[in-house]
């Protein structure tokens, strides 16, 4: 079929990525963590003839993300918003992570609702080692939102 043009459609790749919405506005290199599950309940009454229980959805459950990036010498952001808790006054915020196209448009996106650090791990050290510094930071939520960029 030489000639005529095929119109495919392809995933999007995964390194292509943006987050808004924290203070200092770091860019990561990595972030792992976007799930979202329902808890399953299992129910049996009492006077069922059937021995298997019906299963319903509960409650909603997100785990919490992890960022990584890394260490420069004049980026202190992400220390200073984990190091502002305090008796719960941490100023929470909504993060948005946007999956780009190869033109940068953004395609697709995870919204993370009243979000606050929970963790923050310093680089590695290792004298015979070539890699880069990089920090990461734990970060719990309380809902995910998920749709297609606008």
């Amino acid at each position: 079929m030489s000639g005529s043009t095929e119109n495919t459609t392809w995933p999007l790749p995964k390194f292509y990525f943006q987050v808004t919405g924290m203070p200092g506005n770091p860019v990561f290199q990595e972030i792992t963590g976007l799930d979202s599950e329902v808890q399953v309940i299992e129910y049996r009454a009492g006077n069922s003839k059937s021995f298997a229980p019906i299963k319903m959805p509960g409650l909603a459950k997100v785990g919490n993300v992890t960022m990584k990036k890394g260490i420069f010498v004049t980026d202190n952001a992400l220390w200073s918003w984990f190091s502002s808790i305090s008796m719960n006054t941490i100023e929470r915020c909504t993060i948005t992570v946007q999956l780009l196209d190869n033109t940068g448009e953004a395609q697709y996106q995870w919204i993370l609702n009243n979000a606050f650090p929970t963790k923050f791990t310093g680089t590695d050290l290792k004298s015979d080692g070539n890699e880069v510094a990089v920090e990461s930071i734990e970060i719990a939520y309380e809902t995910m939102t998920t749709a297609l960029a606008s």
